[in-house]
């Protein structure tokens, strides 16, 4: 599905409609969206500073394999 593409349909669509009930809908779906949290804004200041510590050793270099990490929990999966 090529997103911008999609947008240009829904827009064309949007523009020839002549149901003030759609437009409503179309509205209060804008309106909520609008008001929607961001899930970043939703975290606790503990879960932020673990995502920030898993950066800085991806950064710095501090990470595993896919295949030695399966290896050292194998025993629990």
């Amino acid at each position: 599905m090529n997103i911008q593409a999609e947008k240009q349909n829904l827009i064309e669509w949007i523009s020839r409609l002549n149901d003030s009930a759609i437009i409503d809908e179309l509205r209060k779906i804008k309106d909520d969206y609008s008001k929607s949290k961001d899930w970043w804004d939703t975290l606790k200041e503990e879960e932020i500073d673990s995502i920030n510590r898993g950066l800085k050793d991806f950064e710095e270099g501090r990470v595993h394999s896919h295949i030695t990490a399966r290896k050292i929990y194998e025993k629990y999966l």
